[in-house]
């Protein structure tokens, strides 16, 4: 898989964020232990470096654990994890109602849009759910 980055932003930010999203959406599991700098670096198709950097904020934010030399693994911890999904929230939300100021919206026009969206959304799923 190809990733692509943002210019102007950090490349260790971005896969961070990258990570936390994949923890936080479960593609590791609790305790799951991750590969090795390299093999992730490779598969980021970053320089190593800053793919420790990136494992390291996640390990002081206490997403990831080093065990010793056996590696690092995915705290098991469910409120940290939840924890990290109320943070990409958060920064999504302040994003949109940053957006919504810029486009002049005020908070009463922009929680109907997030109920449209939610309407949309649901009804979307339960289409494809019953067919």
């Amino acid at each position: 898989m190809k990733l692509s980055f943002e210019s102007g932003k950090p490349l260790f930010i971005q896969l961070k964020e990258l990570m936390r999203t994949d923890i936080a959406a479960g593609k590791y599991s609790p305790g799951e232990k991750l590969p090795g700098v390299r093999d992730l670096a490779l598969w980021a198709n970053v320089n190593p470096n800053t793919m420790q950097r990136a494992l390291s904020d996640l390990e002081a934010e206490g997403l990831l654990e080093t065990r010793g030399t056996s590696g690092r693994f995915v705290c098991q911890d469910p409120a940290v994890i939840d924890g990290a999904k109320r943070q990409i929230l958060g920064e999504l939300a302040y994003s949109f109602l940053l957006k919504c100021r810029e486009l002049g919206i005020d908070s009463s026009e922009a929680k109907q849009i997030i109920d449209i969206i939610i309407k949309d959304s649901f009804e979307e799923r339960n289409d494809t759910e019953n067919e």
